[in-house]
């Protein structure tokens, strides 16, 4: 597996280093490591001697890459390239994976709040441009509780199975869930007819207890056991936050579809708002990536 590890040296992308080993089958995992020296917020009129400037950042990176080096082989993976470049933090990252065939980003977030989360941040926009899988954490966390949210999708599955076939789940709590949305907020012309609504809400639990059905074979067949499998109703962002804070979940892995810059500017996602609004690690499997490609292809 070959990783891309961004980090500004901080305790964050050292948290994300960590817990992310956690996870991880570190067998044959080799990652390089990003780090961008970024000026640009300097004012255009700064009196600060450009080449002293640039040889003093310069040597700060350096310092990161040979620490995160060091600190990947004491996680037990494989440091490879370290990579140093002058520029925008997001341009770069983006850059280097267009040059190398990354299975995985690996990266912290500081996290939003208020009106900073319209201003985006640096994973979130690697997330938004990129169609790389892509783990994302925030705080040093136990590593042991994971959830699985499904919809019954194929792409779903490949992204459990994805995980399953690539990441160690050996004594971890494994949980899935599958949020029923409301009939109520659907988009439809008219009043509801109650006894249509009651329908349609016994169709949705049956189709989620056969979603739930067909995980619990699919880890069986693996040998993991799932310690719960719940059916949610409500909003699917929402509801996903609320079972991450409440029973303290350490990582949420999540397939994402692309969507339109339009789409992303109006509706966001369900794993977007899952990363701004829990404390949780989330890994991200896009279904385009070439990694889950590989996957569906061994089927």
């Amino acid at each position: 597996m070959k990783v891309l590890f961004c980090t500004d040296g901080s305790k964050i992308s050292f948290n994300a280093l960590e817990n992310f080993s956690a996870w991880i089958n570190k067998k044959n995992v080799s990652i390089d490591t990003i780090c961008a020296i970024d000026w640009s917020f300097l004012p255009m009129d700064s009196n600060i001697e450009e080449e002293g400037f640039t040889n003093a950042c310069a040597n700060v990176a350096c310092g990161i890459l040979k620490t995160s080096s060091k600190d990947i082989k004491d996680f037990g993976m494989t440091p490879d390239k370290n990579i140093k470049v002058c520029g925008s933090a997001v341009d770069s990252i983006l850059e280097q994976i267009e040059k190398d065939n990354y299975d995985i980003i690996l990266m912290g977030s500081h996290g939003r709040k208020g009106i900073q989360k319209w201003l985006g941040s640096v994973s979130q926009d690697v997330l938004s441009e990129s169609s790389n899988n892509i783990y994302i954490s925030k705080y040093r966390n136990k590593n042991k509780k994971i959830l699985f949210p499904v919809d019954g999708s194929e792409q779903a599955y490949k992204g459990v199975r994805y995980f399953i076939e690539n990441f160690d789940l050996k004594d971890k709590d494994i949980a899935t869930c599958i949020v029923n949305e409301d009939p109520q907020m659907l988009f439809l012309d008219g009043q509801l007819d109650t006894n249509w609504q009651l329908e349609i809400e016994k169709n949705q639990q049956t189709y989620a207890a056969n979603v739930i059905k067909k995980m619990t074979h699919l880890f069986d067949e693996n040998n993991l056991t799932l310690s719960e499998s719940v059916i949610l109703r409500g909003n699917v962002s929402q509801k996903i936050i609320d079972y991450t804070l409440k029973n303290n979940v350490d990582l949420v892995c999540m397939t994402s579809r692309n969507l339109t810059k339009f789409q992303k500017f109006l509706l966001g996602s369900v794993s977007k708002r899952v990363l701004s609004n829990t404390p949780a690690d989330v890994l991200i499997v896009k279904i385009e990536s070439e990694a889950l490609n590989k996957t569906a292809l061994k089927e």
